[in-house]
């Protein structure tokens, strides 16, 4: 197992970094302290074909953009915000109004993915931290927070998630990188074949603002019970499918009692990898990538709609004004402490 370092630029004068954590199978993953985001996951296959499985870019600039939030750290809060505001023991705090009328992914120029991080490296893994003040972005508490990615030689990438804060707050962190398991400059993920071990969704309004309601996924497009194809019925005649372009919804996890639990499989037939989902959270947004807007992205690759997917584990969009929902309030009588991993197998 070794960590590399290596030069990746300049923001404001802080020099970026990229780590490139790399185990015995020649699993490697790259990540930078700049959005804590990464860049690179190279996979092997069954025949040990290394490719490499996420979109992102080959550059730190593309990455002040990054309009799709390619590999982000996201938070404090990821998902939407009814409103872009939320009532916390007895206050309104408001948000940045920056999706239609709602709140998306905290802020836009100042959310933790446009953040230089400290970071410390060990073996296997790579840490990054960072303090966020009181009222940043419109949330309370001063907080400390800390990312660290691992990597075991089993290919387990482990997302460690942690924070504290002086005051209570809300906190919903997610990893948002976009998977194409044939390789990032392969196309279309509709060929991709998903297991998401939930027996319930939430249904949205226009805006992709839950209602409330905790739907049964049997007998609907979104029931991912059993091993289905993306494309499957992505384009059915199907109102919740037509609100947000296809699939970009949350599914409620079953087994949330149980803590850390697989959650979600990934496979594609043409390229025999397979990716295992492990989180200790209650949702995941499962995103088909849809809106993905024409860019280009590493090697020079055209990236577009559905040419990656995303599994945000998290919990569930709009939670702060659903306290019937579990918790993301968290503050002095509550460290943030979760971890997700992505697992080929």
């Amino acid at each position: 197992m070794s960590v590399t370092k290596n030069e990746f630029g300049k923001v404001n004068g802080k020099e970026i970094f990229k780590f490139c954590i790399e185990n015995k199978n020649g699993m490697k993953a790259c990540v930078i302290n700049y959005g804590a985001i990464l860049t690179e996951l190279w996979v092997p296959d069954k025949d040990g074909k290394l490719a490499d499985v996420v979109l992102g870019y080959d550059t730190l600039e593309p990455y002040f953009e990054n309009g799709s939030f390619f590999g982000a750290t996201v938070g404090p809060v990821a998902n939407r915000t009814a409103n872009a505001s939320f009532v916390l023991d007895g206050k309104t705090y408001n948000l940045a109004v920056n999706d239609g009328v709602n709140n998306l992914h905290s802020d836009h120029a100042k959310g933790y993915h446009k953040v230089v991080y400290d970071y410390e490296t060990g073996d296997n893994f790579v840490s990054f931290s960072m303090k966020d003040d009181d009222m940043n972005m419109g949330f309370p508490g001063n907080k400390c927070v800390k990312v660290t990615y691992s990597l075991s030689d089993d290919n387990e990438l482990k997302i460690h998630y942690e924070a504290s804060s002086d005051k209570d707050t809300v906190i919903n962190m997610t990893n948002h990188s976009y998977f194409n398991l044939k390789g990032h400059d392969q196309g279309k993920i509709e060929d991709h074949i998903l297991t998401i071990n939930a027996s319930k969704f939430t249904p949205v309004v226009a805006g992709a603002i839950p209602t409330g309601e905790l739907k049964n996924v049997e007998g609907t497009v979104f029931d991912f019970t059993k091993a289905t194809e993306v494309g499957a019925r992505i384009a059915d005649d199907e109102e919740q499918l037509k609100l947000v372009q296809g699939y970009d919804h949350n599914w409620v996890l079953d087994d949330y009692e149980k803590g850390f639990r697989k959650i979600a499989t990934v496979s594609v037939p043409s390229a025999s990898r397979v990716m295992e989902v492990y989180t200790d959270l209650p949702a995941v947004q499962f995103y088909a990538g849809n809106c993905i807007g024409a860019t280009v992205g590493k090697n020079d690759t055209s990236y577009g709609p559905r040419c990656g997917l995303c599994l945000e584990t998290q919990y569930s969009p709009d939670s702060a004004n659903h306290p019937e929902w579990p918790s993301c309030v968290y503050g002095p009588d509550r460290k943030y402490d979760t971890c997700t991993s992505y697992k080929f197998v």
